[in-house]
C-alpha cells in the first residue's frame, strides 16, 4: 500500500488537468496514489485519464459519479481512500516536484503522535510567491481556527490529513438543487479533537481559474444558500469569540433570506446572537443580490 493518496475532484477540467498529472509524474518519490473523482464531467476527462493509466507512470484510481459538487467529491474520496494520509490537489492546481517527499519526511516526525490530525503546509503561485503569510516560527502544533484567528496567518493553506481521522466525522450534506457546501465544516470538527503540525514548506501550486469557486464566491453563496447556512450554523457553534459568532450569525440570516426559511431563528444554535444579527444579515443579503443580479 502507498502512504499517501493525492485526490482530485474534477468537473470538465480536461483542459488543465494535465498540470497536476505532469507534476505527479515528476515527483521525487512515488509513494502515492492519485485518486481522481470525476464529478459528472461531460468533456474528455475519462479518455484522458485512461491514457495516463495506460502509460503506467503514476498509480491512478479513477472514479466517476453524477455531479454532486466539490464537497460531494470529497465525500466520495474519503470513502475510497485506504492510505494512511491524504491530500486534496484541485484540478487546476499542481504539486512542486518534491512535495510528496517533503510531506513524508514530516510524517515520520508525527505518525506516532496520535493527537496530530495531520500536517498543514503552504500554497504558492506559479511565480513561487507564498499565498498569504507563513506560519510563526517555532509553532509546533495548531488548529485551522488558531492559524487564522490567533496567529493572524493569511491565505489558503494545504492540509494533509490522517485518513483514519477524516473517516471518523460525518460526511458533508447533499442538498437537492445545490452543489456546494464550504469544506471548512469538516475542518472545524477536526479542530475540536486534534492538532495540526504546521510546516513552512510549499505543497501546492495554485492557480485561481475564472470558472473556479474561489473567484465566484458571491455567486456560489446565492446559488447554494442551504449549504452556506449549514456551514454558518457550525461556525456559530464552534466560534471562540463573540465577534466570530456574530459574523457567522449575519451570514446565517442572509442565507435564510435566500432560502425563505421562516424557522431560521428556531434552528439557530445561538438565538440571541442571531436576533442581534438580523439587521446586518438583511443588509448583507441585499448587497449580495445587487452584486449578483446578473449571471445567476
Amino acid at each position: 500500500m502507498k502512504t499517501i493518496t493525492v485526490f482530485t475532484p474534477t468537473y470538465n477540467r480536461a483542459y488543465c488537468l494535465h498540470q497536476c498529472y505532469d507534476s505527479l509524474v515528476s515527483q521525487t518519490i512515488k509513494d502515492f496514489t492519485w485518486l481522481i473523482i470525476d464529478d459528472g464531467s461531460t468533456d474528455d476527462t475519462e479518455t484522458l485519464v485512461a491514457s495516463w493509466i495506460k502509460e503506467g507512470k503514476v498509480d491512478i484510481r479513477y472514479h466517476y459519479q453524477q455531479n454532486q459538487g466539490m464537497h460531494g467529491g470529497h465525500n466520495t474520496a474519503y470513502s475510497l481512500i485506504e492510505t494512511p494520509l491524504n491530500i486534496c490537489i484541485d484540478s487546476d492546481d499542481f504539486m512542486p516536484d518534491n512535495a510528496v517527499e517533503l510531506i513524508l519526511e514530516k510524517w515520520e516526525l508525527i505518525k506516532d503522535k496520535p493527537h496530530y490530525a495531520g500536517i498543514v503546509g503552504l500554497d504558492a503561485d506559479k511565480a513561487g510567491n507564498i499565498i498569504g503569510t507563513e506560519f510563526p516560527k517555532q509553532l509546533n502544533e495548531t488548529t485551522i481556527y488558531e492559524i487564522y484567528h490567533d496567529h493572524k496567518v493569511k491565505g489558503d493553506k494545504k492540509l494533509v490529513y490522517r485518513t483514519e481521522v477524516v473517516k471518523k466525522y460525518p460526511k458533508y450534506p447533499l442538498y437537492e438543487g445545490e452543489r456546494f457546501v464550504p469544506l471548512g465544516y469538516l475542518y472545524q470538527l477536526i479542530d475540536q479533537d486534534y492538532k495540526l503540525y504546521p510546516v513552512n514548506e510549499v505543497y501546492c501550486i495554485v492557480e485561481y481559474m475564472p470558472d473556479g469557486s474561489s473567484l465566484n464566491m458571491l455567486k456560489q453563496y446565492r446559488r447554494h444558500p442551504k449549504g452556506f447556512a449549514f456551514s454558518r450554523i457550525a461556525g456559530m457553534q464552534y466560534a471562540k469569540s463573540f465577534k466570530d459568532r456574530f459574523k457567522n450569525a449575519i451570514h446565517y440570516v442572509s442565507c435564510a433570506m435566500f432560502t425563505k426559511n421562516g424557522k431560521f431563528l428556531t434552528e439557530s444554535p445561538k438565538k440571541l446572537t442571531t436576533v442581534l444579527a438580523i439587521p446586518f444579515g438583511v443588509l448583507l443579503n441585499l448587497y449580495i443580490r445587487i452584486k449578483t443580479k446578473s449571471g445567476i
